[in-house]
């Protein structure tokens, strides 16, 4: 992909993926396979898991946001990714509040650094 950027890859409710969408997030890759999921009611864990892994291993893809409330039903999934490209953020929700304790990308950051380096 010379020359072009990498995308971002949102997995979120409706009014996050809609505000992304606003914003010009969108897009389709040459499979015609969209960038994001919105995640209804109606959605399965196993569609989302299925997406966030597609999301992985698309090299159009540089990062992915994804709603903490729904990260923590594809917890595992999340957690085993250790690559830093695509990068995953966790994003809080109209609904649901960011809380950091559990978002683990955030913990594996902290872990990596100590006090000290900080000052």
């Amino acid at each position: 992909m010379a020359g072009r950027g990498k995308l971002i890859a949102v997995l979120g409710d409706e009014d996050t993926v809609t505000g992304f969408l606003l914003g010009g997030v969108g897009e389709l890759d040459k499979n015609r396979k969209p960038n994001f999921l919105c995640v209804g009611k109606e959605t399965s864990v196993t569609e989302i898991e299925e997406t966030f892994r597609s999301f992985l291993v698309r090299d159009d893809i540089g990062i992915i946001l994804i709603n903490q409330f729904i990260a923590e039903m594809i917890r595992h999934a999340i957690d085993a990714h250790t690559k830093s490209i695509p990068a995953v953020l966790e994003i809080p929700s109209k609904e649901h509040p960011y809380d950091a304790s559990k978002d683990s990308i955030l913990r594996r950051a902290r872990g990596m650094f100590t006090a000290e380096d900080l000052r």
